[in-house]
């Protein structure tokens, strides 16, 4: 037995060695993974051939990575490692996301702190230079923390949303979609975000409950001198200066014989024609049941203007956040919360307010900068949902389609191949996709890619349009130069690309392949590595980039992005509270594996958290778990030594024979009758936790081996096992002693996804034999 075991597991030193031998071995990388061995893989093929893939999601170079995250790597590995194990030519690939609105605002706040200046005093190739060497700095401490964690990624293939092979692909993915008329610049409504001044997509909006007030009130006395005829409620009553109609549904018995009449009114010094329309989208039984309607500051008022041909042009709101000359005298120039109150007080001066009530309202505001969101008509470019088309690729080809259609499609709850775990998550999805509005792809900010887009205005005048994956060449023809779009694209659009951009699309990809419906080019990532087999992300990204995956690959390459969703929920702290800076609360992962090991923290955010649910952490359970390496390591330690003939615990000065050295020899078979229990035991184990890894059960599966190891094993095998050394007779002690061999190479290789630092460890140190080749764990077999 090694010298080693005579002293307590030190998680610091095994990890930093293990790493170092895993980076030598070249594992990671599936191509030097060994596939002439004559070995088969689980399904009866040459071990190694059959590929297996999961495409990292990746972290955001805003930072360092954190519990969520954490338990993201945790589970990925626990995947890999097993599938691995199992023989397949696994592929982890990793990578990071430039995440350009949420980077941006973080390195400008700091500009701001440090040096008081803006953006705008920097100008942009200055500004950029500094958010990409932030950037760098964040993408190589999330590199040391990945690696930290044991995460067996392929780092010869990493990626980065922003590199110029992502760059190639996001424009090639621009011109295909606006050559399908998919892409399109439109003047419409949006979701601006007054302090980040950038546009934002609906599922970036975060809903922050304030105290607020609701008023009950009519717009004045119209040209005939009668009072409005509908009161109307609202929020917001400075917005009602921009108001063109007033929306009541349909059926609404008190309302119906105004349906179709216009008024003129005078309405907080300002002239306005207010449209009665029959709108379903009015609540009868919310406020008065009447809506005002003002189409430039409200998605659903943009769309009622739009069903019933109302004007959209009166803008009475700015991008700074102030009322603009169209909102009339009374008001212009004024913060909004300035002109609410002013419209108030006049409200009330004039006996127009009939009721003012207190409520919580929720206020829209952006995610990553918190600012809050106006929405304003602006001059955008937009990713359509329900525009149709002729698919280009894949087993439709030709048929005519729209985004939402294969969204939709694409998942198992409606037909579709992608099952999503849990999957009441499913129907959640399908929602959402269903009620999905075209998707502005366009941001005002300078980091990220630039829209593929460039304009210049011809001999007569008119703006000419180019769109391409490379820039135009200007020509001395006496047109103007041409000038790329100022803008950039939602960092969305890139990211949802991951899964085949990672792999070689473009380049890797053969349009002309399969009789015009596609493919990838022989010997390619993308030929060997795609569809990926599971993308293993957090609940709360499904929206963002889980529908944004589905859509561009179903719609690029006519096949779906992956053929399973597993999704986690959020980690809390031990009570249960959301992580935040603010609250001191934060777990930092590298502090976990410094003080704990990185098993402990690993198997800390497994066990007891199913799919889809919110986790506790704190240190107690953490250290909790670095408990169980320990116990693991001292079981190890016993097994040896009673089968190296090195025993401890059997002296020879008390009179106890010490158990013979044995070779592990797995063609043994005198077992005695309650060894031959036990096996059955561990092997009707081992089939039941290889289903259940199989099913994503992995909080099942470490639970068990955990009180397997701790309750039966330790508490109950070992403890049995010193009898029989003590007093058995040889048939009893050989038997024994190859039982706890046979647990002991089957525990470590089912325990290893979950916490391969100890279990690499251990298995580095179990002496060699002639029956036994001892390499690394982490491409051993698992026990069928």
């Amino acid at each position: 037995m090694n010298e080693k075991f005579l002293k307590p597991y030190n998680s610091a030193e095994a990890e930093e060695r293990i790493s170092k031998l895993w980076d030598e071995s070249g594992f990671f990388n599936p191509d030097n993974l060994p596939t002439n061995t004559g070995a088969l893989d689980s399904d009866g093929q040459p071990r190694f051939s059959k590929p297996f893939s999961i495409i990292l999601p990746p972290p955001n170079v805003t930072g360092t990575l954190h519990a969520g995250h954490a338990m993201m790597l945790a589970v990925q590995d626990i995947i890999i490692r097993f599938e691995r194990m199992r023989g397949k030519k696994t592929l982890w690939l990793p990578g990071t996301d430039h995440a350009a609105i949420a980077t941006q605002s973080k390195v400008e706040g700091i500009i701001y702190k440090e040096e008081g200046k803006r953006r705008h005093d920097l100008g942009r190739e200055e500004l950029l230079k500094r958010v990409e060497q932030f950037a760098q700095n964040s993408h190589d401490t999330i590199v040391s923390q990945v690696k930290a964690m044991g995460s067996s990624v392929d780092w010869s293939r990493e990626a980065f949303t922003l590199d110029e092979i992502r760059n190639k692909a996001v424009r090639t993915a621009f011109k295909q979609m606006y050559d399908d008329g998919i892409i399109y610049r439109g003047y419409r409504i949006v979701n601006w975000d007054v302090k980040g001044q950038t546009t934002i997509s609906d599922d970036e909006i975060v809903y922050v409950e304030q105290k607020s007030k609701l008023y009950t009130f009519r717009y004045g006395k119209t040209e005939t001198g009668e009072p409005f005829p509908i009161p109307i409620a609202s929020g917001r009553p400075e917005t009602k200066v921009g108001d063109v109609a007033v929306a009541v549904h349909p059926d609404d018995a008190r309302y119906k014989q105004y349906i179709g009449k216009e008024y003129k009114v005078n309405f907080a010094g300002t002239q306005l024609t207010i449209k009665v329309v029959g709108d379903e989208a009015a609540q009868p039984e919310f406020g008065t049941g009447a809506v005002g309607v003002t189409p430039c500051h409200s998605m659903t008022d943009w769309d009622i203007a739009e069903r019933h041909g109302l004007r959209k042009d009166l803008i009475v709101i700015n991008e700074v956040g102030k009322m603009t000359e169209a909102a009339g005298p009374m008001v212009a120039g004024k913060k909004i919360a300035e002109a609410r109150t002013t419209i108030v007080e006049w409200l009330k001066s004039e006996g127009l307010l009939e009721k003012e009530e207190d409520i919580v309202q929720n206020v829209t505001t952006a995610e990553r900068t918190g600012g809050v969101i106006e929405p304003l008509p602006k001059l955008q470019w937009f990713v359509s949902a329900t525009k149709r088309f002729t698919q280009k690729f894949g087993p439709n080809a030709g048929k005519e389609t729209s985004l939402k259609e294969l969204m939709l499609g694409a998942v198992r709850a409606n037909g579709g191949e992608i099952e999503i775990i849990p999957d009441r998550f499913e129907k959640t999805y399908l929602h959402w996709i269903e009620n999905l509005r075209d998707w502005c792809i366009s941001r005002q900010i300078w980091y990220g890619h630039r829209i593929p887009v460039w304009y210049r205005t011809d001999a007569s005048g008119k703006e000419e349009v180019f769109v391409g994956v490379e820039a135009p060449q200007n020509s001395a023809d006496g047109v103007g130069a041409w000038k790329q779009d100022e803008d950039t694209l939602d960092t969305w659009f890139s990211s949802g690309l991951w899964t085949f951009s990672t792999l070689g699309w473009p380049d890797a990809w053969d349009p002309q392949a399969n009789g015009g419906k596609g493919g990838a080019r022989p010997g390619t990532d993308l030929a060997l590595y795609h569809p990926t087999d599971i993308l293993e992300t957090g609940r709360d990204i499904i929206f963002f980039w889980v529908a944004r995956m589905i859509l561009m690959s179903t719609y690029l390459i006519g096949e779906i992005p992956f053929k399973t969703v597993y999704l986690h929920g959020l980690v809390l702290d031990g009570a249960g509270k959301k992580m935040s800076k603010s609250l001191g609360n934060v777990i930092d992962p590298l502090a976990m594996k410094e003080k704990y090991g990185a098993d402990a923290f690993r198997l800390s955010l497994i066990i007891g958290t199913g799919p889809g649910n919110d986790s506790r952490i704190s240190d107690d359970k953490i250290k909790g778990y670095r408990n169980f390496a320990n116990k693991l390591w001292n079981i190890a330690r016993f097994i040896l030594s009673n089968t190296t003939g090195e025993s401890e615990t059997n002296k020879p000065s008390a009179g106890i024979l010490i158990p013979p050295a044995i070779d592990y020899d797995p063609a043994f078979s005198a077992f005695s009758d309650a060894d031959s229990k036990l096996i059955e035991e561990l092997d009707a184990l081992i089939v039941e936790i290889t289903k259940e890894m199989e099913e994503y059960k992995f909080y099942i599966v470490a639970e068990k081996l955990y009180h397997y190891a701790w309750d039966k094993l330790a508490a109950d095998i070992l403890e049995d096992s010193k009898k029989i050394f003590a007093a058995g007779d040889a048939a009893a002690i050989r038997s024994r002693q190859q039982f706890l061999l046979r647990a002991l190479d089957r525990l470590l290789r089912v325990l290893h996804p979950f916490i391969p630092f100890v279990t690499e460890e251990i298995w580095s140190h179990i002496p060699k034999s002639k029956n036994r080749t001892v390499g690394l764990l982490m491409i051993s077999e698992w026990p069928e």
